[in-house]
C-alpha cells in the first residue's frame, strides 16, 4: 500500500496521467515447472472418471504455485524490455529512458498501473504486453486493490465504498446501525454449548478482508496536493 500512495502522490506533483491494464484469465499465462495431475472434471462418465486422469500443460486457478508461475513469466517478459525490479517492492519495475523520462509500472495480480513522462515507452510497453497476454486497456486508472480512484484538479481521492458496502451485503449487515463501542458491555457471555454454529469459512473470510481493511486504511479519503 505504501507504494500505490507513492505511484499516486508522484502522479499527482508531476501531472502524470495514470494508466491501467487488465488481464485477462491470468493464472493461465503460467507455466507449470512440476509435473501435476488432476481428477476428470464433472461431466465424464464416472468409470472413465475413476481411470483416467489429466495432465495440466498450464496452471489453473487453485493450484498453489499458479501465481508464482504467474509473476514469474511476467517479470521475466518485463526485464527483458529493460525495466528494473525494485529491490523494496518486487511488484514494482521502473525503467530510465536515455533522455526523455522514466516510467513504473506496478503489477497486483491481474491488475498494472503504468505512470510516467515517456509516452513513447509507454505505448512499446503496452503492444509488448497485448503480444505476450490478454491484456484489457482501461486507460484510466479507476478500481486498484480493490480501492476506487478518483482524479479532479485538486488531487486524487482515494475510498474504499463499494468494497465495505459489498463486505456488509455478504455478511448481512446492511441494516446494522453503527455503534460507540465494538461489543454492548452488558452482553452476557454463554458457555459452549449454547452458542450457534458458527461458518468458520465465512469467519474466516471476513476476518481476512476485516485485516486487508486496516492495511489498506479505508477510513479516510486520501487527498495527495
Amino acid at each position: 500500500m505504501n507504494t500505490v500512495i507513492v505511484i499516486l502522490s508522484l502522479a499527482v506533483n508531476h501531472d502524470w496521467d495514470l494508466q491501467q491494464f487488465d488481464v485477462k484469465n491470468v493464472f493461465l499465462h503460467g507455466d507449470l515447472e512440476e509435473e501435476i495431475y488432476m481428477e476428470l472434471p464433472p461431466g465424464y462418465d464416472e468409470q472413465v472418471a475413476t481411470r483416467i486422469v489429466c495432465k495440466l500443460k498450464k496452471d489453473l486457478y487453485g493450484l498453489k504455485q499458479s501465481s508464482r508461475e504467474w509473476f514469474g513469466r511476467f517479470t521475466r517478459v518485463v526485464t527483458s524490455l529493460g525495466y528494473k525490479q525494485s529491490q523494496g517492492d518486487h511488484t514494482l519495475f521502473i525503467k530510465h529512458s536515455i533522455s526523455v523520462g522514466v516510467t513504473m509500472l506496478l503489477v497486483y495480480m491481474d491488475d498494472i498501473i503504468v505512470i510516467g513522462d515517456d509516452k513513447k515507452e509507454q505505448q512499446k510497453l503496452s503492444q509488448r504486453l497485448v503480444a505476450e497476454f490478454e491484456i484489457k486497456t482501461l486507460w484510466r486508472l479507476k478500481y486498484f486493490f480493490e480501492i476506487k480512484v478518483t482524479r479532479s484538479k485538486k488531487g486524487i481521492f482515494i475510498f474504499q465504498q463499494k468494497y465495505i458496502i459489498d463486505l456488509l451485503k455478504e455478511t448481512g449487515k446492511t441494516t446494522c446501525k453503527p455503534a460507540s463501542t465494538l461489543v454492548d458491555p452488558n452482553t452476557k457471555l454463554g458457555s459452549v454449548e449454547e452458542d450457534i454454529t458458527v461458518d468458520k469459512e465465512m469467519y474466516q473470510r471476513l476476518v481476512g478482508k476485516l485485516i486487508y481493511l486496516s492495511h489498506t486504511r479505508p477510513d479516510i479519503t486520501l487527498l495527495l496536493v
